[in-house]
């Protein structure tokens, strides 16, 4: 079996209420899903397909490659099933490879027991053909295989991505409590902002909200700043493969003359921190940072701007009294200062979201982590065609 060569089925992954961002960019790149759920997207390709998805996707987790479905039971099935796979045709027998899962069977309860399985039948399979075995571990910068056992259904996919998707490489320094990269790109796919007009990020904090914003804008592809990808770790892998893809994304890459995207923090040390990412991403010259109290960033006139507000959400008492004041001053500021745009704040908390004093156009759904959050959308009107107060 050459598997680069194979068709199969590809599920990409990402993080719950991403799917219909994620399916945009599947689109975008000619691909036609065959299903859409809440934590992925589903079609049908090849390996040099999935080469292509993982330097592309900004709102992806994984991409995994289906090789087998079978049906499973309890773990001397799942065992006697993969021993009889090719293993060899997948991973060599001198490298390495680590095993991750998703599994809901009754039969098990503890998902590192399913992985320890997987683990020796693939191991058990190359010493009964080779008399060597390839080494395994935690680790997810070589092969990696995944499980997914629903019930009776199990399937086994090889995970091409390796370490997640959804960072983008650039972020060393995190700062407090960071928005996800791939969920900063999808909140930004959903609103209205067209990628050349002004773009403001007040409370920018580490700076991926305004960076994922200026990477966006100049068609720069995640897979820039990435250089290591399970698939990389496979039988027949061929490097040329991966170098007409990265040459494409170089290519792609766009100028946007005048591109106006400014971030403010009241904190040094996050300005600090933003820059410094914004240089590993190769975009702190097209950001303008500045330290000030977000009342004091600067607002050009003009139309069609987006300000974009990621606060905190309060998760106790004191802390949540105080931030009822920062939300009414974030509602002044977008009321007073950014007529002609477009305004955004991302938070999970609703009842904070009130004390803006503007009734959203749009309530967008997103979770971080597990926390249910919503963008909310005002548009802001100049003149007398304002409507939205409450």
């Amino acid at each position: 079996m050459q598997i680069f060569k194979a068709h199969s089925r590809i599920i990409i992954t990402c993080s719950n209420r991403l799917s219909p961002y994620l399916q945009m960019e599947v689109a975008q790149l000619g691909y036609k899903p065959r299903r859409v759920f809440k934590t992925g997207v589903e079609l049908q390709g090849t390996l040099q397909d999935c080469i292509r998805l993982n330097v592309n996707l900004r709102c992806a987790s994984q991409v995994l490659f289906s090789l087998k479905e079978f049906t499973a039971n309890n773990a001397d099935e799942l065992y006697k099933n993969l021993i009889n796979f090719s293993w060899e045709d997948v991973i060599t027998a001198d490298g390495y490879f680590s095993i991750s899962s998703n599994v809901s069977n009754d039969t098990i309860n503890n998902s590192l027991f399913a992985n320890v399985k997987v683990k020796d039948a693939i191991v058990d399979r190359f010493r009964n053909k080779t008399g060597q075995r390839p080494n395994s571990g935690p680790e997810l910068d070589k092969a990696v295989i995944h499980l997914y056992w629903k019930d009776s259904l199990a399937e086994i996919f090889i995970d091409t991505s390796g370490e997640t998707l959804s960072k983008h490489g650039y972020r060393k320094i995190p700062g407090r409590a960071p928005m996800l990269e791939s969920l900063a790109a999808a909140t930004l796919l959903a609103t209205k902002w067209n990628k050349q007009s002004v773009f403001i990020n007040p409370m920018c904090g580490s700076g991926t909200v305004a960076i994922e914003a200026a990477l966006l804008a100049t068609n720069r592809k995640p897979g820039l700043l990435r250089f290591n990808y399970a698939f990389m770790h496979l039988v027949g892998y061929d490097e040329k493969m991966y170098q007409t893809e990265f040459k494409k994304i170089e290519q792609q890459v766009i100028n946007v003359p005048g591109l106006k995207i400014i971030a403010t923090d009241i904190s040094e040390d996050a300005i600090e921190i933003s820059k410094v990412n914004a240089g590993i991403a190769g975009v702190e010259e097209m950001i303008e940072f500045a330290v000030c109290d977000f009342e004091q960033t600067n607002v050009p006139d003009g139309e069609d701007g987006v300000v974009y507000f990621n606060p905190e959400y309060g998760d106790r008492l004191g802390v949540e009294a105080e931030l009822e004041i920062t939300y009414k001053r974030m509602g002044d500021f977008l009321k007073k200062k950014c007529k002609g745009y477009f305004g955004y704040v991302f938070t999970g908390n609703l009842e904070l979201a009130k004390k803006i004093g503007l009734k959203p156009n749009r309530r967008i759904e997103f979770f971080t982590s597990k926390i249910d959050c919503r963008l909310l959308e005002y548009e802001l009107y100049s003149g007398t065609k304002r409507t939205d107060k409450i």
